[in-house]
């Protein structure tokens, strides 16, 4: 899949472009659905599936004090994205200027740049530009004036109810991982940079890679069987997400925190992924740093026996 960040980067050479537009935080079944009908009309009438997306949430700009926690890391994001088979993908930088853009500005500025587009496809409930002025009646109304069909695609339903990137935050919130999955349509997983940490896993003999989860939503703290990608491998491992109460640090950091189970060495700066496999325990407080070490030691047994 290649990525663009402007339509001027598009170079399609006159090939008619079918377009996929939301912001896909999870790319859920809901969103998977938008992406294939894409993809199916761009075989259909021989043109390219372009996805556009964007970098960040739109709240971080036009409403900073109600930004959700992410389901999904942006190369997560984009990674799910080129599974599914999309030609292009145009990521675009929200910033205020763009926020400031009507709805209307925006389709006719993607319609005037990339010359031909065949069709465009976006959930029902899609509203977009200035102060969310724009929604699928007025991507009707511009498709009829510039010859371009609208797919208003219905949400997927779950257990008789809209499967949501929200729903799916509350889910994860609520530890509820086997039904993330069931939203997702693949392994609940977690992504992001492996930072330095404190060494204290080292010290106790379970060295552990740090990810740094800012911005993403968590389950609920404990400890958890995984499947950790990393470095190109993937290997199993304990996963422990909360502040580590049998430290008594005053000031406690949250931390995520994986240790790969028949590994050794480092992946500083490099991106690890976790695969929820099993809730092994909650966070715990223990008399000492012995009866810690020693419920490490039993946590990675009772992971194998879960893999």
């Amino acid at each position: 899949m290649r990525v663009i960040r402007s339509v001027e980067d598009m170079q399609q050479a006159g090939r008619k472009v079918c377009l996929g537009i939301g912001f896909f935080d999870g790319v859920h079944l809901g969103h998977q659905q938008i992406i294939r009908q894409t993809i199916t009309d761009a075989r259909k009438h021989e043109a390219i599936a372009l996805v556009i997306t964007f970098e960040r949430h739109p709240n971080t700009v036009v409403a900073p004090h109600r930004v959700p926690p992410l389901v999904y890391s942006l190369p997560q994001k984009l990674r799910a994205i080129e599974s599914l088979g999309v030609d292009t993908l145009l990521l675009i930088p929200f910033n205020k200027a763009f926020s400031e853009q009507t709805g209307e500005v925006f389709i006719r500025s993607l319609a005037s740049g990339l010359g031909h587009v065949q069709s465009l496809c976006v959930g029902a409930s899609f509203v977009f530009g200035h102060k969310r002025g724009g929604n699928v009646e007025l991507l009707r109304k511009l498709g009829a004036e510039l010859k371009f069909a609208v797919h208003g695609m219905a949400a997927v339903s779950l257990d008789n109810r809209p499967v949501s990137s929200t729903r799916i935050r509350e889910a994860i919130g609520a530890g509820e991982l086997d039904g993330v999955s069931q939203m997702l349509g693949r392994a609940y997983s977690l992504a992001g940079p492996i930072v330095r940490g404190d060494g204290v896993g080292h010290k106790l003999g379970f060295p552990t890679a740090n990810l740094d989860a800012t911005g993403l939503a968590l389950p609920p703290h404990g400890v958890y069987a995984v499947h950790a990608e990393a470095g190109g491998k993937t290997y199993r491992a304990v996963l422990n997400i909360g502040f580590r109460p049998t430290l008594q640090n005053p000031h406690p950091q949250l931390r995520v925190e994986a240790h790969l189970i028949d590994f050794a060495g480092e992946l500083y700066g490099q991106e690890i992924e976790v695969a929820f496999v099993d809730k092994l325990r909650p966070e715990t407080r223990f008399p000492s740093l012995a009866e810690l070490r020693a419920q490490i030691a039993r946590d990675i047994l009772e992971a194998q026996m879960r893999f």
